[in-house]
């Protein structure tokens, strides 16, 4: 199988792009600049995309992105965000829905951010858009895919939850203090965070591709959510660490922006319904059993 992804070196990219080349499938990476005469390129900003000499791909994994998580969320930065969603998902949408070679599936990476703040209500991907910046960008970031489905072409818009990593995202930025002992709940505690572990991520996009089944959202979560409070508990026992100190709502909002009430304070308890009915089996179900593995193989990588 032959797999073009962008946003290949990035957390998901650069693992799923190890997993399928281990497995014997060819990984076409479609970089932003030109770093070799003859390879494939693209360029978001000015509408180009160029592959170059490849033909035949089967499967496109679009991952690239500005990440949500980083800088405060100035009117500049929201900016960045929808643009790099919704101008790049068009763009390759637009090309391969007028390509001679159409793939048979493209994966567009998209957020459980669209549900917003729902509080202790279980979501699933019949559930109704929510309210809010997240909210409206991921609904614009996946209606961008538009001309793909249009042309014939399978897509999947895999709405990623807190995906789980030593090696980057959420958990690493909280790792350093939880094991100085100055972790702590957030605001109340009780909202839901709807998570996943980079391993399952990897493995979901690829039961995707190879699922004909499966299109339009797909949730791409864990389907034990659990609420700040126990994520907070589980990972201060899995550190052998006290958690006593806590971040009041007010202190969130005022450390972190707007930012805080859609990342952090806001309550998302996703079901991952079309993944369970389509017979994905869980490698890690439960938080407690993937932060084990998390922080094993972050104490091996260390002492290597």
């Amino acid at each position: 199988m032959k797999v073009l992804i962008t946003g290949s070196s990035g957390l998901i990219g650069s693992a799923l792009t190890d997993s399928l080349s281990s497995n014997s499938h060819e990984v076409v990476r479609l970089l932003r600049h030109n770093v070799l005469e003859g390879s494939p390129f693209w360029d978001p900003e000015h509408g180009v995309v160029n592959l170059a000499d490849v033909r035949d791909i089967d499967a496109v994994v679009h991952l690239a992105g500005d990440s949500i998580a980083e800088g405060r969320w100035d009117e500049r930065k929201k900016a960045r965000i929808l643009d790099s969603r919704v101008r790049g998902t068009k763009l390759l949408a637009e090309f391969f829905a007028t390509s001679q070679n159409k793939p048979r599936i493209i994966v567009s990476a998209s957020a459980i951010g669209i549900y917003g703040d729902r509080g202790d209500a279980l979501v699933d991907e019949t559930s109704a858009p929510g309210t809010g910046f997240l909210a409206d960008v991921v609904k614009q970031w996946e209606e961008a895919t538009v001309a793909a489905a249009d042309a014939g072409i399978r897509v999947a818009s895999v709405r990623l939850g807190v995906v789980l990593s030593a090696a980057g995202g959420a958990l690493k930025k909280v790792l350093l203090p939880f094991r100085m002992g100055l972790g702590g709940v957030i605001g109340s505690g009780k909202q839901y965070m709807s998570w996943v572990g980079l391993d399952d991520v990897v493995e979901m996009i690829q039961h995707v591709i190879v699922n004909d089944l499966l299109q339009g959202p797909v949730n791409l979560v864990s389907p034990n959510a659990i609420s700040n409070r126990e994520f907070t508990r589980l990972l201060g026992h899995a550190l052998h660490r006290p958690t006593l100190f806590p971040m009041p709502a007010f202190a969130v909002r005022i450390a972190f922006g707007e930012m805080a009430d859609d990342l952090l304070l806001a309550s998302t308890r996703v079901v991952p319904k079309k993944l369970m009915e389509s017979g994905y089996t869980f490698r890690y179900p439960n938080l407690e059993e993937m932060l084990k593995h998390i922080l094993n193989q972050s104490h091996h990588e260390s002492a290597l």
